[in-house]
Formats: structure tokens, sequence, C-alpha cells
């Protein structure tokens, strides 16, 4: 990306403005950029939180005004292919990192979260791995919810709201978006300066898929006071966006109903921002009435989600025939030049052709076996997870098999 160095400082500064509480960053894959965002916001947010994964970092970054009391990181069992060097996704070990965090006496769970990127619309290799993260990452969250009294999620999801991955993330982790406009674009925006002109011309209007769910504890009523996108204008003094992504904010008014409670109010958590790259149309509320409401949508999801996981079953099966297939030619190859000596002087052209057969085949055997079988593992834990689900609500929400 470029203007790097410059957008880090403005970003930096912006943050330590004070305006922001909480801080949920994506695509932070740099060391040195990680330590000048913490040290120009520590006066501000002196609290943060890096997690590291992967060959080059998960490139999530917490700040954060309240005390980060623990943290986790959950790696996902599917996160693309490591030979698409061109899609680097797999060297950032993606996950989910969560961060218990100390308001006012109470925890407040932060999850951060940056799902695997969509390089081709029409023709998605990644659609069931990123389906199959979005899955995992709810199911973390609920399993993760414990004592919190706000569960929030803030990233980079790599969909948009009619996608099957942000409907899998939002009905089956029971979690509320805080937007509420179907109007909201956090990605290709025309007015960006880093959408090039052949994406805002395909796109006028952008995308979103930079999302923040949150989730309150029964105990304790939540409200969305704002939504906004507050950096939408360049840089000041300068020609460039802060990101290719528009920054996200949301305040939250979060209130004790708790009998007890004096003034039937705890606490306030002002101004989560997530920075960094939502368009909701259909606006999920956690009251049990609404909750209710979302059981056929939990379970068409899952259904979805479960064929999908089956076709890319298949799928498998034919790349593990292709791979061996391929393997096996590649082997008889080898076999004859391994045979026959090498024309006159075409000694090193033979040396080097074997050298290339040697590694494609040893690329196919991998591919076919290892790989495959791992890919194959991963998928079918979450498809057998979607179908344990989708019994449960079957048994304990009366809902008719399909």
């Amino acid at each position: 990306m470029y203007d790097r160095e410059e957008r880090i400082a403005a970003i930096g500064l912006e943050l330590s403005s004070g305006k922001y509480d909480i801080v949920s960053l994506q695509e932070v894959w740099s060391r040195k950029d990680c330590e000048s965002l913490k040290n120009a916001t520590e006066a501000t947010l002196p609290y943060a939180h890096y997690f590291y994964s992967g060959v080059i970092g998960s490139g999530l970054l917490v700040l954060s005004k309240y005390p980060i009391i623990s943290s986790f990181f959950h790696p996902w069992s599917v996160n693309g292919y490591f030979h698409r060097i061109q899609h680097a996704d797999w060297f950032g070990g993606k996950g989910v990192g969560l961060c218990r965090i100390l308001v006012d006496k109470h925890v407040v769970h932060l999850y951060n979260t940056h799902l695997h990127a969509e390089y081709n619309n029409n023709n998605d290799d990644y659609k069931t791995h990123r389906v199959i993260q979005a899955f995992d990452t709810a199911q973390f969250i609920r399993a993760t919810r414990g004592d919190s009294v706000l569960q929030i999620l803030a990233g980079d999801l790599n969909a948009q709201p009619h996608d099957l991955t942000y409907k899998v993330l939002l009905y089956t982790s029971k979690m509320q978006d805080c937007c509420a406009s179907e109007n909201i674009v956090t990605n290709e925006y025309y007015k960006n300066s880093y959408t090039s002109t052949n994406r805002s011309g395909k796109k006028p209007l952008g995308v979103h898929i930079d999302h923040i769910f949150v989730r309150n504890s029964e105990l304790f009523d939540l409200s969305v006071i704002d939504y906004e996108l507050p950096l939408t204008d360049p840089v000041p003094g300068q020609s460039f966006s802060y990101s290719d992504h528009e920054a996200v904010l949301t305040k939250l008014h979060l209130r004790d109903v708790r009998p007890s409670a004096a003034e039937g109010e705890s606490s306030i958590l002002n101004n989560l921002m997530k920075n960094e790259r939502h368009e909701n149309n259909e606006v999920c509320q956690t009251s049990s009435k609404t909750d209710e409401c979302h059981i056929s949508r939990r379970v068409a999801v899952l259904h979805e989600s479960i064929s999908l996981c089956e076709s890319s079953l298949d799928q498998l099966n034919v790349d593990r025939i292709f791979y061996y297939s391929v393997g096996v030619i590649l082997a008889f190859i080898l076999v004859v030049f391994l045979e026959y000596p090498a024309p006159l002087g075409f000694k090193t052209f033979y040396i080097i052709l074997k050298f290339l057969i040697s590694g494609i085949l040893m690329f196919c055997i991998f591919m076919g076996s290892v790989w495959n079988y791992m890919e194959l593992n991963g998928i079918l834990s979450g498809k057998v997870a979607m179908e344990l689900m989708l019994r449960s609500i079957e048994i304990f929400e009366n809902v008719p098999k399909h």
C-alpha cells in the first residue's frame, strides 16, 4: 500500500486525540507500524495487544483506554493455500483474537478478526474457507462469553450483509449488528483515494465488508447510540485517505437492569472504533422474541453452509485424483529421463529439467496427500459442528427437519 508511513503517522495522531475508548485494527502487518501506533497512542490508549500468529503475523492490533486483563488467539482450521503466494492470507495465520477488557469493574470481551479475502467474485475459491471461519468465530464467541457483560466483534469480515459468510456469523453467534443503515460503504468507495477507477466504475457505491457486532449480558440493557464513518475525508494536508477501508465508529450505552442496582446504570462504554475498513438490511435484536424470529434464518444458513461444505469435499476428492494422476505421469517421465542418457549438448538442460520435474512431482504428492487431508479435515470439522448445531436447534426449538 502506498504512503504507508505517512498513513500510520496520521492514524496514530488521530487515535491519540482522546476521542476513542477501544480501537480494533486489522492489517497491521509490520512490527514497526505496530510499535509506532502503540507509541503514538500510549497517552490516551495506554493498553495495547498485538496477536502474533503465522509467518507474517495476524495483523490484528487492539488499543484500549481500559486495562486489557487477558487475551487469547484462536487460529482457524482452514485458511487459504500456502502456494498461492499472491494471496498471502495463509501466511498471516489468521484467526480470531479475544481481549478481556476491564471497564468500570465489568468485563467486556473485544473480538478482533480478519476473514479470508475474496479475490474473485465470479469464481470464489475461498468461499467455503470463509464460511467455516465465520462459523468457527461465532462458536468461539459463544463459548467464551463467560462473565462478560458485553461482547463486541469488530473486524474486516470480507463479507457483505447479503453474503452467506455474514449471515452465518451474525445468526449463529446471536449477536446484533450495530449498523441499521443500508447505505454504509467501507471499501471500494469512489471518494477513497485508493479505490481504482475500474473498481469505482463497476461498483460506484462500494461494498460494506467491515462490521461491528455486539451482544449484551441478560443482566444489562444495551443501546447503540451512534454508528458512523468518522474518517472519510483525506488525511489533513494530504491527498490520500487514511486507509483503503473506511474507519467504522460506534457508541454504545450499557445499563444495569438488575433489581439491586442503585441507579439502574452501572457503566457506559463510549466510542468503540474499528479502523481500516456494512450495510445491514436485517437488523438483529438480542431480545428473546426476536431471537425466536431468527431461528428459521439460522436453520436456513446452516443448511446452505452444510451444502457448501459437501460440495467442497467432493471437489477435494477430484483434486486428490488430479494431483495423483499428474504425479504418476511425471514419475513415468522422470523414469524415462533416468533410463536414457542426455543427448550431446543437452546435458545441462536435462539436469535442469529433471530437477524441475522432481520438484513438481513432490508438490503433487504433497498437495494430493498431506495438504488435501489437512483441508478435508478442516472442512469436515466445520461441517460436523454445523450439523450438531442444526440437530440441537431441531430438538430444542421444535423446528421441523428439512
